[in-house]
């Protein structure tokens, strides 16, 4: 994958501070024309260097429990096992890491109690898992989409 240049950055950094920022707003804070904006948005859009979304407070509508699923796997199953629980809705997140889990999973429950149906049901029935673990978000200090700094 090509790296984007200082432009395309100065403009993602725009957008990640305020997605809703025009482009003519974006062009004149950089001295470009609208078009040049306007192009290069277009082409990250397309090669998928970022996409525009909407990023909720969780409780606001309604989820109230967050949890990170430490999953081991049977050998050899982990691409099974990980397809099968990013298709579960309450997952937000689902990626294969280092260590002694084999699957980092976060996942969204309106209440204590939907989380025990989802472990003991929907987890419970995916073959190829060994043993989960479970953590309970207590106090959330950061919650953010931002990855460029400067």
């Amino acid at each position: 994958m090509e790296k984007i240049d200082a432009m395309d950055r100065a403009i993602l950094m725009h957008l990640q501070t305020n997605g809703k920022s025009t482009f003519t707003r974006i062009a004149s804070s950089l001295q470009v024309s609208e078009g040049t904006v306007r192009m290069r948005v277009k082409k990250m859009l397309e090669k998928k260097y970022f996409q525009f979304m909407i990023h909720m407070d969780p409780a606001s509508v309604g989820l109230e429990v967050q949890v990170i699923i430490w999953v081991k796997t049977q050998l050899g199953q982990q691409d099974k096992v990980a397809e099968e629980i990013s298709h579960l809705p309450e997952v937000r997140f689902t990626a294969a890491f280092s260590g002694q889990y084999d699957l980092i999973v976060q996942a969204y429950f309106r209440n204590k109690e939907d989380l025990i149906q989802f472990v003991n049901k929907k987890l419970a029935s995916i073959n190829g898992i060994i043993t989960s673990d479970l953590s309970i978000e207590l106090k959330q200090y950061k919650d953010s989409f931002s990855y460029i700094t400067d």
